[in-house]
């Protein structure tokens, strides 16, 4: 295999972000509507941006002690990350949170007031970018995205620091990302956003991708459903065609399942052979302490996190030394890598 060259930031950056093995194994905190809606639903009262900020300053301080980085928002988290465990990574979100549902097509947005070049002055050692994709959609559609994506590639290539993006698959025409129908289509659009954005247009370093299967659908695991999309052995082959197609690292995001699926999900991956490279875990981890920050305030969740939270980062990471391997796998070890220094930037 030919060697690959990789400039020094983007080098850094990425192992800023792994553990000694090369493995990722990151915390994700960067929610922000969501986890404002779901304080204040477990409250029953009002959630405020000062609750967003204890929040994640807690869950920082005490699970970054296990965790190789840290994903947050620059708009609440800036306090949280100074929290953080010596050595550990940060990871800065570059867009708005959601989407504007009034216009078709889950269009992104970026945060108004910054740039690949302030994030990084503010800490990060990488940037992720959230874009929700159909590969399907209309062209019309995915030129918009891909053009914007190329233009954050851009100005991290610029800024030479690694481009972390998470394609989120979605059809508005199936419906439910979490129903059976989508259920039965997943796989396809999961390997087709691999595919697609492993291009070296889009400046892309490593890809936060979905698992290509629901597990609830899957024959034969323990959160098996009953319904079945796919047996064990048809889950795995998915698993292994969007492998297949990255041709950049690529770790999984835990989408919301409680932590012991979303380990279940990454021994499958494992049992599949899948070289991911580790993951971006956040409410898996930490979303149980929602409801006891909400009602009994931020030392109960500190104790809390003390608790379950260790555990279940823990038992993750205990899985992650199972199954996943070094980010620089895909490019044929680190030795097979070239750091390149770029000239100094004023």
């Amino acid at each position: 295999m030919a060697k690959v060259q990789m400039t020094r930031g983007k080098f850094n950056g990425i192992q800023a972000c792994a553990d000694a093995n090369g493995i990722i194994a990151a915390a994700a905190m960067d929610q922000r509507g969501s986890l404002k809606k779901a304080i204040a639903k477990a409250r029953g009262a009002e959630a405020t941006n000062e609750d967003l900020t204890a929040f994640k300053t807690a869950v920082t301080r005490i699970l970054t002690r296990y965790a190789s980085a840290i994903l947050m928002d620059p708009e609440y988290g800036l306090p949280a990350i100074a929290q953080r465990a010596p050595g550990t990574g940060v990871l800065l979100a570059y867009e708005k949170t959601g989407y504007d549902a009034s216009v078709r097509g889950r269009l992104p947005d970026l945060l108004d007031v910054w740039s690949v070049r302030r994030l990084k002055e503010a800490g990060a050692d990488a940037i992720k970018i959230l874009l929700y994709y159909n590969p399907f959609d209309d062209a019309a559609i995915n030129e918009v995205k891909h053009a914007f994506i190329e233009r954050i590639g851009a100005e991290c290539a610029a800024n030479d620091i690694p481009f972390f993006l998470e394609p989120i698959a979605y059809d508005d025409a199936v419906g439910d990302e979490k129903s059976f129908e989508f259920a039965l289509v997943k796989p396809k659009y999961v390997t087709a956003y691999m595919a697609e954005f492993s291009k070296p247009r889009y400046g892309v370093d490593v890809l936060k991708v979905e698992v290509p299967v629901n597990v609830k659908f899957v024959e034969g695991m323990r959160v098996f459903s009953g319904q079945k999309a796919y047996s064990r052995e048809e889950a795995k082959e998915f698993f292994r065609q969007a492998a297949d197609a990255a041709r950049k690292p690529f770790i999984y995001l835990s989408a919301g399942v409680s932590d012991e699926v979303f380990r279940e999900t990454l021994e499958l991956a494992a049992e599949a052979g899948t070289p991911f490279a580790g993951v971006l875990c956040g409410r898996a981890t930490w979303q149980d302490g929602i409801p006891v920050y909400a009602q009994q305030g931020l030392g109960a969740l500190e104790a809390w996190l003390e608790d379950r939270g260790v555990a279940n980062i823990t038992a993750l990471n205990e899985t992650l030394a199972q199954g996943a391997k070094p980010w620089w796998t895909i490019y044929g070890g680190l030795e097979n890598i070239e750091v390149i220094d770029l000239p100094v930037q004023q």
